[in-house]
């Protein structure tokens, strides 16, 4: 297998000027993912799981360090020095998110928070709103709540929303900051299902979860997370 993923020497800190505080969340992080791979993150809160994460993604810039992406379109790629346009592109097409949080435009509806997702890799609408109904149906959002707006939904809702919206893409990289937080048994086993179909599709992943035996089976390798240092 190709390595899809090269994490080097990766630091991450925040200074709290309001209380003069620095902060190192994550230091000298090394991870090595290869194509097809679940690799499992855990720690107790606090630790720099998310962080991780969100560097991967550019929610947040490192300080030091590379994160080598190997990119379809862009050959291989330094995330920590990418442009903001070529970040845009990756995360459209390549480079999915699924955070406990759902964060969407007003006025949008649950279905067409799912359909964007596929029109936005190139999709002609049909197409996303076959994708989006299959996505939802097979997570039991139910039917009367696909044109409705989702603050309106209780956490457990949003969550598989927000799972659905980045599943439906089948990106070639994953990144899953707990996704089962706040789901019952039921929406945790769904969420499984698609987590084990992605993967023999090819779908390389990331993942942090506090249950860990949602994670059994799942992680080719597991990584442990104590006071921003991978132990």
């Amino acid at each position: 297998m190709k390595n899809l993923l090269n994490i080097k020497n990766l630091w991450k800190s925040f200074t709290l000027h309001n209380l003069q505080k620095y902060i190192k969340a994550i230091q000298d992080i090394n991870i090595l993912v290869k194509e097809g791979e679940f690799i499992g993150i855990t720690g107790k809160s606090g630790s720099g799981k998310s962080t991780i994460l969100k560097c991967i993604y550019r929610t947040y810039l490192p300080e030091n360090g590379s994160i080598l992406y190997q990119s379809d379109n862009f050959g291989a790629i330094d995330i920590s020095k990418a442009t903001e346009r070529q970040m845009i592109y990756l995360r459209k097409h390549e480079i999915g998110y699924v955070s406990q949080f759902l964060s969407v435009m007003p006025r949008t509806t649950a279905k067409e928070v799912v359909q964007q997702a596929v029109i936005e890799m190139g999709y002609d609408i049909d197409y996303a709103q076959f994708q989006a109904e299959k996505m939802l149906s097979h997570f039991e959002l139910d039917i009367k709540l696909w044109d409705s707006y989702p603050n309106t939904f209780s956490g457990g809702e949003k969550l598989r929303l927000n799972i659905a919206r980045a599943m439906v893409k089948r990106p070639r990289l994953l990144l899953l900051d707990e996704p089962t937080a706040s789901l019952d048994n039921v929406s945790k086993i769904k969420v499984r299902e698609l987590i084990e179909q992605l993967k023999s599709e090819g779908t390389t992943m990331l993942g942090i979860f506090h249950d860990i035996d949602f994670m059994q089976g799942l992680c080719d390798y597991q990584y442990n997370m104590q006071a921003g240092e991978v132990i």
